[in-house]
């Protein structure tokens, strides 16, 4: 029975979940960097030079409806330094093609470069981790 009951309550917060993505509404996703300790500066320069500009021809683009960047005032935890949160247009904004390749390449005539300064970012993090986010409504 409990089975049954844990199985019911699945299938409804699926049914519930898969409505929720199926309608045209902003989704935001919480893309979290912990940055090597001494390379905080570093890490945001290279993402303001480089990776910045391309969100912002996406959402030029229609494919991003918003950006914004914090970075923790304190250190409680030691969990993450930098964290970007997106709001794309819907669900399937978000799945779209980015055609990232293409924006860097028209934004940085100098691609090596560019990758090279990429490959710098990433090399200075301890982690990244996506979070897709679903709103939670309080009841009414």
């Amino acid at each position: 029975m409990r089975k049954l009951a844990a199985a019911a309550v699945a299938a409804l917060v699926f049914a519930a979940a898969s409505a929720a993505v199926a309608e045209d509404v902003p989704y935001q996703v919480a893309y979290y960097y912990k940055v090597r300790w001494g390379f905080q500066q570093e890490f945001e320069r290279l993402f303001l030079k480089n990776h910045y500009p391309v969100l912002m021809e996406m959402k030029q683009r229609g494919r991003v409806q918003d950006v914004k960047m914090f970075r923790a005032t304190f250190h409680l935890r030691d969990d993450w330094t930098f964290l970007v949160m997106i709001t794309y247009p819907s669900w399937a904004a978000l799945g779209s093609p980015s055609d990232e390749e293409a924006i860097t390449r028209k934004l940085y005539p100098d691609y090596d470069r560019f990758q090279k300064e990429e490959q710098r970012r990433f090399e200075i993090l301890d982690s990244h981790w996506d979070v897709p986010l679903t709103p939670v409504a309080p009841p009414r």
